[in-house]
């Protein structure tokens, strides 16, 4: 059984090489007869898409058809490693050794293109360091890996606002950027809930074996009417006006919620929008100044007025 697999995998890649190529042909890479030839194609078709469309044509694969990348996960690729230790090596065909050493080498190969690839994405995407250390170590390689994989992180994570630095192991789901910083999305196996976590406060990171799966987890679900990143419990509705000079800008914004906005005949522009933290938004439309004033919630509109006495009190 085991030689005709290996002759089925010797199949594929003749053909895919050699489109056209005859039964005689096959046989004599594969060292069997055409008879047997014919018989493995018959089990071949039955996988994948061959095709022979007249006498001299040779055997092809139809439409797109190609044997992928292995891809093996950690676990396979440890099966894989384990099978000449569990066959009677004494049993083994002709050319066994040479096809597992060229598979096991194929998903090192792959493994160190894949390894390479994530770490130049990771080198691409350049991130700064905050302010109070001197440099900051880049944990979006082993992130972006474990997301790709499905595999739990095991990290240190300092949270700032409590002044406190804990281990957690994660299940990482999303990289979301945001106010060029990048934060992780993913369950907390310590508080036992989905968390966000912003990178660069991360102290260590490092890879497990566990996997998980994200099951109905649906990140546009979890981030509505969130405007940046922090998820508030209270949905509020705001409503501002934008001058002209500013308008065509305010269209422009790439955001994550969905706005109404309708023009007016002076130019300027009402922007009306829900969400479920007040701070986030709040912040947004202080950078544009006079050029943006909030007319509702009231209750919001009175407490900028109070804001804004006070910094006039303060520059005077």
């Amino acid at each position: 059984m085991i030689d005709k697999v290996i002759r089925l995998f010797n199949l594929i890649n003749a053909i895919q090489a050699n489109p056209g190529i005859s039964a005689a042909d096959l046989a004599l890479k594969c060292e069997v007869t055409q008879r047997t030839i014919y018989r493995d194609l018959e089990t071949l078709s039955l996988i994948a898409p061959i095709t022979n469309e007249g006498r001299g044509t040779g055997y092809r694969f139809m439409g797109k058809f190609f044997l992928y990348p292995l891809n093996f996960t950690e676990q396979e690729a440890l099966v894989f490693s384990l099978l000449p230790s569990m066959i009677d090596r004494d049993r083994l065909p002709p050319g066994f050794d040479t096809a597992y050493d060229k598979v096991m080498g194929t998903h090192l190969k792959e493994r160190s293109r894949h390894n390479d690839i994530i770490e130049d994405i990771a080198g691409i995407i350049q991130m700064g360091t905050p302010a109070y250390r001197k440099e900051s170590p880049n944990f979006l390689q082993p992130i972006i890996q474990a997301i790709l994989e499905q595999r739990s992180i095991h990290t240190v994570y300092h949270t700032q606002y409590r002044d406190e630095t804990t281990e957690r192991r994660i299940d990482p789901y999303y990289l979301v950027p945001r106010e060029h910083r990048f934060y992780l999305i993913g369950y907390c196996h310590l508080k036992q809930g989905i968390r966000t976590f912003r990178i660069s406060r991360f102290r260590h990171v490092d890879l497990t074996s566990e996997t998980f799966d994200k099951g109905g987890f649906n990140i546009r679900q979890y981030l509505k009417n969130t405007w940046s990143i922090d998820r508030g419990d209270r949905n509020t509705t705001f409503k501002v006006r934008f001058n002209a000079e500013v308008a065509r800008y305010i269209k422009e914004e790439e955001l994550f919620v969905h706005p109404r906005m309708k023009d007016q005949k002076d130019g300027s522009l009402l922007f009306e929008v829900t969400v479920n933290n007040e701070k986030e938004f709040l912040k947004w439309v202080l950078q544009y100044g006079p050029a943006a004033e909030i007319l509702e919630p009231k209750a919001v509109r009175e407490s900028m007025k109070e804001q804004l006495t006070e910094w006039l009190d303060m520059y005077r």
